[in-house]
């Protein structure tokens, strides 16, 4: 792989107006003795939720069976055994899976951690507010939804549980990642979020540590890919939408992606 060209550190308003988020998109603060206003789409609030780390006792709850097995499924074989799907304890509460969305032909994958209220709801990954941003993203470094651009979630339901799926729910579910991508054999991966991560690394590794640098995504054991992708990591754009500081080291990762895949 080509050494990256170094990318320079751009400005907070730079930074802003690139992901068309200039002047600053702030959550409003509820003032005392006033009702709040109910938005018709869900608060970042419920991905902050999810984000939390998951508690050992919620990961003892975990029921956990043989992780399940997509074999060499195609496309339409895959969203209907997922559709399907009730290999977990997930499946009970969750109003519809959400297997993914885009150009199934994509050299760029976006995976998230799980899916939001939002995303069952419409049955598409990355909906609401946060998808919004997302689009914003996309755009500031010349992409599109839909477009060269495939979306997808390490786990496909998120239930009624707030914290996030435990180690059982995702070893399950990363089994259908993992055929996603043997399909795909997409040239660049960008992590949204320390969950996807976590999931895409095999390890659990120190926030910090992950984010402004190239990593490999080498396969899971069913991956089956023809050689290791380029894995960027970097905030989700939830986390974004509660944590504006963060929008530029966003960009520099986002920066660090596009370039990567040019010298490919």
């Amino acid at each position: 792989m080509n050494a990256l060209p170094k990318v320079e550190a751009p400005g907070r308003e730079d930074v802003l107006r690139e992901l068309n988020l200039y002047p600053l998109w702030r959550l409003r603060v509820p003032v005392a003795g006033v009702a709040p206003q109910v938005l018709p789409e869900a608060t970042p609030v419920t991905m902050l939720q999810q984000e939390a780390v998951v508690t050992k006792e919620a990961q003892a709850a975990v029921v956990v069976s043989p992780p399940v097995d997509p074999g060499n499924l195609g496309w339409a074989e895959l969203k209907k055994k997922v559709k399907t799907c009730s290999a977990c304890k997930l499946r009970a509460g969750c109003m519809q899976t959400v297997f993914g969305s885009g150009d199934e032909k994509s050299d760029w994958l976006f995976v998230g951690s799980w899916p939001t209220e939002d995303d069952e709801a419409s049955g598409e990954p990355f909906a609401g507010q946060a998808g919004q941003l997302l689009d914003n993203m996309l755009a500031a470094i010349q992409l599109k939804r839909g477009e060269n651009v495939y979306l997808a979630n390490v786990v496909k339901c998120s239930g009624s549980i707030k914290t996030g799926p435990g180690a059982g729910e995702i070893a399950q579910c990363s089994p259908y990642l993992a055929r996603q991508i043997a399909l795909l054999q997409p040239k660049m991966i960008v992590a949204l979020g320390h969950a996807a991560a976590t999931a895409l690394l095999g390890e659990d590794r120190e926030w910090g540590s992950l984010l402004g640098k190239v990593h490999e995504f080498s396969g899971f054991e069913k991956a089956k890919l023809q050689q290791a992708i380029p894995l960027i990591i970097t905030h989700h754009p939830a986390a974004l939408l509660l944590t504006p500081q963060n929008k530029a080291q966003a960009w520099r990762d986002l920066c660090l992606a596009r370039d990567t895949m040019r010298n490919l």
